[in-house]
């Protein structure tokens, strides 16, 4: 591991009369630290699903350009698994900041095989924006296992699901800014860089301007997260609320080796392979209305870049009210048990796809918009809660590692495979039904493997 992502020594813990006061300090900077850096992740992350429906007059066809969106799903599977391990081994505070600039210096040359290439030459162009795309999934996965082992270290279980309730709203925040910065970036900046040719401004507004915002975003985060309690010469986030989770020790403090991370604690856990596989398919649901929205509502209601944006922002901004409510009843009503509201929600979730896919194919705007938004208030709660519940089944000095395992399932397979390629292909050959068929299935089979965990993670809640 390199020097500089070492993780800092621990200073001798303090016993004078303002620990109490200074740690409540001290942790709410933390967390504004990682929920802004968290956010700053997603001015970078899905760009391309905004650029899409505008590269249909360079010649780019939608089975194409859901490749092209997959490498940035498999990248970041990939990466969101083994980077996980990296950060359970690394200092947060360097971790997270340095992901963030190289997704946004990686986002900015999204631009260039458009204006590069287009249409003559345009195997190059798909080729290059692949690649591209892959290298903003991979530092992209840099975001979440951080902010994982901040808050496993910084927030006890009894608490969590509450406090990650309001964290995983950072994502909201940032996907949700996307789609106003794509089209007011392109107004207010695309002229500085192609003069009259007005065709190519949306490359500015998607992939110019937020990287430029998510670049401030990462010296921020730098100046205010710090990577645990002890370093900062606290206690132990369970000894100071004298909160013990069943399968805390004290070598829960310490750093494990890969090994002992992968075999021991997370590839034979069964319940986070079970939570993994319907994360996968509330990924493919989540991503496969997301990705798509800007296209099915630019062909079906002839929205332009500016209206599709704002429905993009309302399907996001939707998702912060419901993700607290989720979380909130995890922990108040469910008293720690996550898998049951996962799947009242995800019931909840099918009835708004079903209203979706009426409005869609009756040309009903209102009902398409307000469908929509029920998805985003309803879908953003399970995602949320399945990586609560990786990291309370794994000790917290592998959580980054486990949140990997159901992160890389949601976005290998869930993401990539399912809302990306396999939507887009049944989208350009079979018709916009067919894929709504699919993501009512996905529903189905999300709640059937979450039921699987409802007994042993009932046991598990009784224990803490």
């Amino acid at each position: 591991m390199a020097n500089f992502l070492t993780p800092p020594a621990y200073k001798p813990e303090r016993t004078d009369a303002k620990v109490n006061s200074d740690y409540w300090s001290k942790r709410l900077q933390v967390f504004i630290g990682i929920f802004i850096g968290y956010a700053g992740f997603y001015l970078v992350r899905k760009n391309f699903s905004m650029a899409i429906p505008e590269m249909a007059p360079f010649g780019f066809e939608k089975g194409e350009l859901g490749i092209v969106l997959s490498m940035n799903a498999i990248a970041y599977a990939l990466s969101k698994f083994l980077m996980g391990s990296v950060s359970d081994r690394s200092n947060a505070r360097v971790f997270l900041p340095l992901g963030l600039v190289l997704a946004s210096v990686a986002m900015m040359f999204m631009m260039v095989p458009v204006v590069a290439f287009g249409s003559e030459h345009k195997v190059w162009a798909i080729a290059l924006m692949a690649v591209l795309n892959f290298l903003i999934g991979w530092f992209g996965g840099m975001g979440w296992p951080p902010c994982g082992r901040v808050m496993t270290h910084w927030f006890s279980v009894k608490e969590r699901g509450t406090w990650m309730a309001v964290w995983n709203c950072a994502h909201n925040v940032g996907g949700a800014l996307i789609g106003p910065m794509a089209a007011y970036g392109a107004m207010w900046f695309g002229c500085w860089f192609f003069g009259q040719n007005a065709e190519y401004y949306f490359l500015v507004g998607t992939y110019v301007f937020p990287s430029v915002v998510a670049i401030f975003v990462a010296l921020l985060a730098y100046i205010l997260i710090r990577d645990t309690p002890q370093s900062c010469g606290l206690p132990s986030v369970e000894k100071w609320r004298n909160d013990y989770p069943q399968n805390y020790s004290e070598k829960s403090e310490t750093v494990l080796s890969t090994k002992e991370i992968f075999f021991k604690y997370v590839l034979n856990n069964k319940l986070l392979w079970y939570i993994a596989i319907a994360n996968a398919f509330v990924y493919m649901i989540r991503y496969g209305c997301l990705d798509w929205a800007p296209t099915l509502l630019k062909e079906q209601y002839g929205f332009d870049i500016k209206e599709a944006g704002w429905a993009y922002f309302a399907y996001e901004a939707a998702a912060i009210p419901g993700t607290l409510i989720c979380g909130w009843l995890s922990d108040a009503v469910f008293k720690g048990r996550r898998a049951l509201p996962t799947a009242i929600f995800m019931v909840i979730v099918a009835f708004a796809l079903g209203l979706y896919w009426y409005a869609s194919t009756t040309a009903h705007f209102t009902l398409a918009m307000v469908s929509l938004i029920a998805i985003g208030f309803f879908i953003y709660g399970p995602v949320m809660l399945i990586g609560v519940q990786a990291l309370d089944l794994a000790p917290k000095n592998a959580a980054g590692t486990a949140a990997g395992l159901t992160g890389f399932f949601g976005y290998f397979f869930g993401t990539a495979l399912l809302a990306n390629m396999l939507i887009g292909f049944v989208a350009e050959h079979a018709g916009w039904d067919w894929t709504f068929i699919l993501l009512l299935g996905a529903c189905v089979l999300s709640v059937l493997f979450m039921a699987l965990t409802f007994k042993a993670e009932k046991y598990l809640a009784h224990k803490k």
